[in-house]
């Protein structure tokens, strides 16, 4: 009833509209403030706000965010937006929940356990749920699932941050960048592109003071990506000489449609993953649900146990937010799936987007090549432990831009060891992290928390011991 008053206070004038508005988002911010969630540890304190943004009335189409004010100064400290890939997957279950926010999943049930590597320690962390499907973002108009492409994606992703930002204002002119993982290395570039030509040809709601974009591990271009993950599941042992001369033989990666005799090969190398992490291949994989025997589930929760204590790393990451998340006080004190907005359960990823989106951009390395030219801050970065998309694909990608180097490949340093590579072109810097799988900040925090302080600062990573 206030904000219907409000609405027709607001038919007044120009001058009472603009007021109206502002009042309306602030309402709709305080609303949006999550006080504490189920599980959530006393200290220390998280300010943390969660809900919907309508990104088209007409179709009934919102997207659902998560954002955490920085740890301290907020108001000195950039914007940074967060995506993950899939497409289809969450990044309120990933992202934020396994790898980089302030508040994890770290267990079935309904434990959270503060992150002392947040990345919120260095930006205003807002991460979204993208595509529309996604997570729980949704649409009432079910063909737009039907339409899901990179250009549908980024211009849901473009009018989520405009209105965002009328909720937010006191980020509009903040330093803004953008970073994601995985299919996220479509989705960013090609977000930070669209932002970029609105701000110059004044077609948004407002200016977006966009600085530049990050992306780990991330799909680039279908040809080096192909061809640098049949290059590594070969030169890691993961496939005989014979399969890998098989592939050589048969594959054009130049083509989206293989031959029979690539897929044939490819299948073999697919199939050798099933025994492995192929997100991490040195890493223990997840046993979880391969028998619904009682003792079998018994043996497997002991497993992950040995294996977070002696590795940190939980091959079973994944099942910890599907769990937590379709918890109804969870939900509730989330502010999400009210009133039973979802079709059925929440998932960290979901199979029918990607089994129907459509896959219209082959490479979006020209996407590069343009925002290096506008002078915006580019850095890819890699966990070498990746073999979905291996740190040879990236570096093939990054090789093709052909930059002038600035720096020669070097080591990086964290607590005296070596964390990773990295090398410096004229407009992009490449990064690799020693020993992280796919989702870096998952496997290696410390050294993800280094390496997003030095992209934001605009530095160079640490060279000496």
């Amino acid at each position: 009833m206030a904000a219907a008053g409000l609405r027709c206070l607001c038919l007044v004038s120009a001058l009472a509209f603009s007021s109206c508005s502002l009042s309306l988002a602030s309402n709709q911010r305080d609303a949006d403030r999550v006080a504490r969630l189920p599980g959530q540890p006393e200290s220390p304190s998280v300010s943390q706000f969660a809900g919907y943004v309508t990104v088209n009335e007409r179709h009934g189409r919102a997207l659902f965010y998560w954002f955490f004010e920085a740890q301290t100064t907020p108001e000195e400290k950039p914007l940074l937006l967060w995506l993950n890939g899939g497409p289809g997957c969450s990044s309120i279950g990933y992202g934020a929940a396994s790898e980089l926010g302030p508040l994890r999943v770290i267990r079935q049930g309904a434990a959270l356990k503060f992150n002392e590597y947040a990345w919120n320690k260095e930006a205003n962390l807002l991460f979204l749920e993208s595509p529309v499907g996604a997570g729980f973002s949704y649409t009432n108009t079910s063909s737009d699932l039907d339409k899901l492409n990179d250009d549908f994606v980024a211009e849901d992703a473009y009018s989520f941050l405009e209105n965002w930002l009328q909720r937010f204002p006191e980020y509009k002119d903040r330093e803004f960048y953008i970073a994601g993982e995985s299919y996220a290395g479509h989705y960013v570039p090609q977000l930070v592109d669209l932002v970029y030509e609105r701000n110059k040809e004044k077609k948004g709601k407002a200016y977006i003071n966009i600085k530049g974009f990050i992306v780990g591990n991330p799909a680039t271009n279908h040809y080096y990506d192909s061809k640098g993950l049949a290059e590594y599941a070969w030169s890691h042992a993961i496939v005989s000489d014979e399969v890998y001369s098989r592939i050589k033989k048969h594959c054009d990666f130049k083509i989206s449609n293989w031959s029979d005799g690539c897929n044939a090969a490819m299948d073999i190398l697919y199939g050798q993953y099933q025994e492995i992490d192929m997100y991490n291949i040195y890493a223990p994989k997840c046993l979880l649900n391969q028998s619904s025997a009682s003792s079998a589930n018994f043996v497997n929760d002991q497993f992950r146990r040995r294996i977070r204590m002696f590795s940190g790393y939980d091959p079973c990451y994944s099942s910890y937010p599907e769990d937590y998340f379709n918890k109804q006080e969870v939900q509730k004190a989330f502010h999400a799936n009210f009133s039973g907005l979802l079709p059925g359960k929440w998932h960290a990823c979901s199979d029918l987007i990607q089994n129907s989106y459509n896959f219209s951009v082959f490479s979006v390395l020209p996407i590069y090549s343009k925002l290096i030219k506008a002078g915006l801050r580019v850095w890819l970065y890699s966990g070498d432990a990746d073999g979905w998309l291996p740190v040879i694909g990236s570096r093939y990608c990054v090789e093709a831009l052909g930059l002038p180097i600035k720096t020669q490949w070097q080591p990086w340093y964290l607590d005296k060891q070596v964390a990773g590579r990295f090398v410096e072109y004229h407009g992009l810097s490449m990064v690799t992290v020693r020993g992280a799988g796919h989702l870096v900040p998952l496997n290696k925090p410390a050294e993800a928390l280094t390496l997003i302080n030095a992209f934001l600062r605009g530095e160079q990573l640490p060279t000496h011991r």
